[in-house]
This record gives C-alpha cells, structure tokens and sequence, in this order.
C-alpha cells in the first residue's frame, strides 16, 4: 500500500499491486487494474519511488537475495 494525495488535498492509501500505470498530464494519474483512474499531486517519480519502496518493505528490505561469499574471498 502507498500514501499518495488527491488534488483536493485528501490523503488516499491505494494497493500498489494493482497499478496498472502512470502517467504526466500535467498532473499525475494512476490508473489502476480496476479501470479507476485516479489523480495525484506527487511527479509520477515520487510514485514510483513510494511503489519501489513499498516492494522492498515486502521483500523485507531488500530486492536482492544476500551475497555469500566464498572461503576464497574472505
């Protein structure tokens, strides 16, 4: 779930899931997999920096499974 703000000023939580994209025109939309399109305040970076977080929370902080290293390189 990311926090984005309605136009009007209203702070709205969306399931990041189901964003299907985003667009700039001049303002932001989100249009969802539900066919809802909804426009927000934040650049369309900003969204997409909130999804990017929001996949690293559930990855448990990290898009990357650890590195091991070897006996060789210790």
């Amino acid at each position: 779930m990311i926090k984005v703000t309605r136009l009007n000023g209203q702070e709205i939580v969306i399931n990041a899931e189901l964003i299907e994209y985003l667009e700039a025109s001049p303002d932001t939309i989100i249009a969802l997999t539900t066919g809802k399109k909804i426009m927000v305040k934040e650049s369309v970076d900003e969204v997409v920096e909130r999804i990017i977080e929001y996949r690293k929370r559930c990855l448990g902080g990290s898009s990357l499974p650890p590195v091991h290293k070897s006996e060789d390189e210790t």
